[in-house]
């Protein structure tokens, strides 16, 4: 699904990404650790075509695509996307007329017919149960007043609602408390399946434990030090990252 080869990326002169291999497979979830400024929202961030990040050497396919090629909005509609760390307020557009403006334009994009308002309700009643969001929710402006965690919900409501092939989570558990990780991870678990893939970014092996992973990356200043299976994520909560880091040097 996805094949990232010598990825090199910086943010003005100063080079953050330097030199990242990575491929996943359909049906796969990895995580990826790291310390803070390792470059694990970055890559995340170049993925899906933030352009504050230039990319200077590498290659990236997307089901055999070059997604370097795409615009953001492509990348999007090829079946990319990335829940936020810090989900932004969009204040006066309503939940439902994102959500359907957004579906729309990805049906549009795949040469299908938009959805009537009747369809998209209905799909919008089905995907809210999956991660228990309340329906006063749909009806307010784009996460305006959501509380930290109604906000990452949110989040993955929409991911429910778009059906991405490759889902990036980008310290979904920050700020989260133990019930409403257990929402979120359970969302993400029930919209698993054998096409789809997740990368999932994170501190810690708490979203991991109900998440679990295929694969675990160390990211270490702009590289991947380390791969290893669900394991590698138990032993970094226990021994932090130094042990890592002394070993890639």
């Amino acid at each position: 699904m996805l094949q990232v080869k010598n990825l090199h990326a910086r943010i003005g002169e100063k080079e953050i990404l330097k030199g990242i291999d990575l491929t996943i497979h359909d049906g796969e979830t990895h995580a990826i650790m790291g310390p803070n400024g390792s470059g694990k929202s970055t890559l995340s961030a170049v993925l899906v075509g933030n352009p504050l990040y230039e990319v200077t050497e590498g290659t990236i396919l997307f089901n055999g695509k070059n997604l370097l090629e795409m615009k953001p909005e492509e990348r999007a509609h090829e079946g990319l996307f990335l829940s936020f760390q810090y989900p932004v307020e969009i204040p006066g557009v309503s939940m439902t007329n994102f959500m359907r403006a957004a579906i729309n334009e990805k049906r549009k994009y795949e040469g299908l017919p938009a959805l009537n308002a009747a369809e998209f309700l209905k799909l919008m009643r089905e995907k809210r149960k999956i991660v228990e969001l309340d329906s006063k929710l749909s009806s307010r402006s784009v996460n305006e007043g959501f509380s930290g965690g109604e906000k990452k919900r949110n989040e993955i409501f929409q991911m429910a609602m778009l059906e991405p092939k490759l889902a990036i989570l980008d310290e979904t558990d920050s700020g989260l408390d133990v019930d409403a990780m257990r929402i979120v991870a359970e969302g993400v678990n029930k919209l698993r399946t054998a096409d789809n893939s997740r990368i999932v970014i994170t501190h810690y092996d708490r979203l991991l434990e109900m998440i679990r992973p295929d694969v675990v990356h160390v990211l270490y200043q702009g590289r991947i030090v380390k791969t290893a299976g669900p394991e590698l994520a138990v032993e970094i909560q226990e021994r932090g990252y130094d042990w890592i880091k002394s070993d890639s040097m």
